[in-house]
Order: structure tokens, then sequence, then C-alpha cells
């Protein structure tokens, strides 16, 4: 792709820090004290005393908490306004709740289980997967959140609201989109195909290193589907070749090589005018975690996960009346558009956690995304993160490993929409890949405390 044959001069500035986007500014980062010492003034991990600690910090908690709870534990979510991880229990075990709160988690006590919650969204899976449909475990309603599109009407609303209703009271909440799912297809850079029945354009993910040692890229698993033969540019020949693409099912992302093994593909997300990101580490989402989101049609958007492990029942595009449904995807409050499938899903400071496959509403009115995990998509495919040719990268598991852990039983957020992909033109719509936000941006710090990149809406 053009700006991954970058000079190696662009390539060393690159790893040197993180630019200001467009308009954008870095502002300095909140006094440490604040990491050092909980609100009530006591050392945190102390008995009784939730930890503050970074958004970074919480899948490797969360991981512990696992552990340490075993079938007590029932989902966690972190809160970025008290900067702490919040952990559901099952148990009213005083020995268990002062584990959980020895190792510095807010404790909150819930009658549903992770496993009653699992066993809920596969109930769902069996009965009641209509096109048009998403479920995820709601780790701060205890519930399993079921969200319809409007298409979603007649006999498959009623379906959909007996299946709900079947998996009995206080376990489930349904409710009805505005929006209409689709998959993104039509981050980073655009990447366009010649396909067959039309032009497909999708955006490029993150840039890796296949396990045979190619330079390639992670794009979206339905644009992998869609084309085999990919090009940045939308009228020259193609660059780059699919290796593998998975959709639906088990997930949604594509590893795509590069044709000409020579091509420096630096480990990095451009987020137009010229400006980058330096992507460091792939690493697990977090429910309540910050994120940023770069598409070839929309540019930086940024906002919230608001669940892991959804599951989203896509229109099918090959089979009228059909659905695809994928699995273990992370949701998100973030916008998305027509083209920006692929793209990349990102921290502040430079964690890759996604790849765009679907969602409802746009970037004028709100919506919401699903993306596709980078950790799983790496381990799937055996690419390590980095391109090939910029430099020493770490592998797939010591990338994880950093982050390791997830809240795989936390789910979505209580907003009114949710989205899923269904329906919708394969076909990408215009906009400037390069385009800096030009208007809604916000600046501040992350939770964290470190600089915040300013995104939109």
């Amino acid at each position: 792709m053009s700006h991954k044959r970058m000079p190696r001069r662009r390539a060393a500035l690159a790893v040197g820090g993180v630019a200001a986007l467009g308009a954008a500014a870095f502002l300095l980062p909140h006094a440490s004290a604040s990491q050092d010492a909980g609100q009530d003034g006591r050392t945190p991990g102390g008995t009784g005393t939730a930890r503050t600690l970074r958004a970074t910090d919480a899948p490797g908690l969360d991981a512990r908490l696992r552990k340490l709870l075993g079938d007590a534990f029932a989902g966690s979510y972190y809160d970025s306004g008290r900067q702490r991880l919040v952990v559901n229990v099952v148990s009213g075990d005083d020995d268990v709740v002062g584990q959980a709160e020895q190792a510095g988690a807010v404790v909150r006590q819930v009658a549903n289980s992770a496993a009653e919650l699992r066993a809920a969204t596969r109930t769902l899976t069996t009965r009641a997967a209509v096109p048009g449909t998403s479920w995820a475990v709601d780790p701060r309603t205890d519930k399993v959140l079921v969200t319809a599109d409007s298409t979603v009407t007649g006999a498959a609303w009623d379906r959909l609201r007996s299946a709900v209703r079947g998996l009995g009271p206080g376990m489930a909440t349904l409710k009805k989109s505005a929006g209409t799912f689709r998959t993104f297809a039509s981050g980073g850079d655009a990447i366009f195909s010649q396909a067959q029945g039309g032009g497909v354009r999708c955006s490029l993910g993150f840039n890796v290193t296949a396990a045979d040692g190619r330079p390639a890229f992670l794009t979206a698993g339905h644009c992998g589907v869609a084309a085999e033969k990919w090009s940045d540019t939308q009228t020259g020949e193609p660059t780059a070749t699919v290796d593998r693409a998975v959709f639906p099912g088990e997930g949604d992302f594509s590893l795509v090589t590069y044709d000409d093994p020579g091509t420096r593909a630096p480990s990095e997300v451009d987020t137009g005018d010229g400006r980058t990101v330096p992507v460091t580490r792939a690493a697990e989402a977090t429910v309540g975690q910050a994120v940023f989101r770069m598409g070839s049609t929309t540019g930086l958007h940024d906002g919230r996960v608001t669940g892991l492990d959804a599951t989203v029942n896509f229109r099918s595009e090959t089979d009228p009346g059909g659905v695809d449904t994928v699995t273990g995807l992370i949701q998100t409050d973030v916008c998305a558009e027509p083209g920006d499938s692929g793209g990349p899903l990102f921290t502040q400071d430079g964690g890759a956690l996604g790849l765009t496959s679907g969602g409802s509403g746009d970037c004028t009115g709100g919506g919401e995304t699903f993306f596709q995990p980078v950790t799983t998509a790496l381990r799937a495919t055996g690419a390590t993160l980095g391109g090939a040719g910029a430099g020493d990268q770490a592998g797939a598991g010591e990338q994880s490993g950093s982050d390791a852990g997830s809240a795989s039983d936390a789910g979505s957020g209580s907003g009114d929409e949710a989205g899923a992909g269904v329906g919708g033109d394969p076909a990408g719509g215009g906009g400037d890949p390069s385009a800096a936000p030009s208007d809604g941006s916000r600046a501040g710090t992350a939770d964290d405390g470190s600089p915040a990149l300013t995104g939109t809406r």
C-alpha cells in the first residue's frame, strides 16, 4: 500500500512518539498521585480498598480475579470515572469478597452467575438467530442485552421476544434499534478490489508479519471473502492477495499478504494528514475502556468498549433470508460507515485491539460498531503484529501477554442502540481517507492519565 513504502526517515520519526491529529492536541498527563492512592487516601491494594488503575492494567487484574474467584466470578467492567475495575460475584462468602477486594477490585454481589449468562446466550443462538439481532452479556446490569434492528418485525420479532421471555425473569433485556445493522465493507488506508458484481472498498487494519515471514496486513473477514486481490488505489493493479479469510463463524478477519516481499509495512495507524500513531502491542479490550477507530471513509472517531464476546447475526449477502452469525466480537459505541470495514480499533498509547466488522447508524447520528479482536486473529493466523522490514517486533504470544486476560463475560452497555451488520451494499462510499475530523472533536486525558488523542463521536 502506498503509505507502507515510506522512507526510513519517516519510519524512524514515526516510532518516536504519537503526533497530534489534525486540530487535536495532546494534553499533559494527570498528576501521578491519582495512580498511587485511592479516593479515601489509603494505599491501593489494602484490605477493603479498591486500587486506582489504568485501563491498560484492567485486563490483567480481570484475569487474576477469574482464577482467584472461580465459579463465584460473574464478569467485570472498567469504571473509567473512578479508574477502578468492578467485579461481579455470586457468592456471599466473606472470604471470596475479601480476596477480590484484597486484589484491588470493587466487589459487587449479583444474582446471575457467568455460567447462567453464557447458557442464556447459547439458548438465544439456538432459538433466536434472526437476521438483524445481536446479544452480549452486560456486566453493568448482570443480564444479557438483546438488540433487534428495524428490520426485525412480525413473526421474527415474536420469535425473538418469545426466546427472551423463555430465559426467565431477570435474565435478559430486549431493546429495539432504530437503525439497520450492516457490515461496513464498502481504519487505516483505503483498500480496493474489483470483485465479481462490483468493486469493494474496505480499510487496512494493522500491518503484520505472516508466519512464513512475508509482509502482510489484517482486515475484515467479510472483505477477504468478497475478493481475493486488493490494491491501494481504486483503479490500480493488485498489490496484495488474501491468504486466509474467516467469515462468518468464529470471527471476521482476513490475513492479506503483500505481493512484493520487499514491501516495508511499519507498525502504525495512518490517522490522516501525514500523521501516524505507532502500534506497540496487541491488547485485550475491557468493558468501559476508551478507544479510537480509524476508517478510510469517516476518519478518526472515539468512544468506549460496551461489550465483549458479542454474537452478531448479519443478514446474509449471498442467501436471501439467511443469516451469517459471527461470535466473539468487541462491542463499542463508536460510529462507522461503509468503507470503514477492517479498519483499526486502538488505544491512545498504541495498543491494537480490533478490526472493524459492522454496526448500526452512522457518524452523523451516531451508532454502535462491532470489532474482531486482534489477539484472536493473530493466534488463528500465526502472524505477529508489525510489518516485515519495520524493525524487531514482538511475537503474538509476547504481544498478548503484556495485556493478558479479558473480560469475556462482560458484555454490552445499556445504550438504546446496538449494532450488528446486515444487508448493505459492500461497495464503499467516498470520503477522503486522509481527512482529519473537523467537528465535534474532543480533547483531554485518557483513563490512565496519559495524553489523550482527540476524535469525534
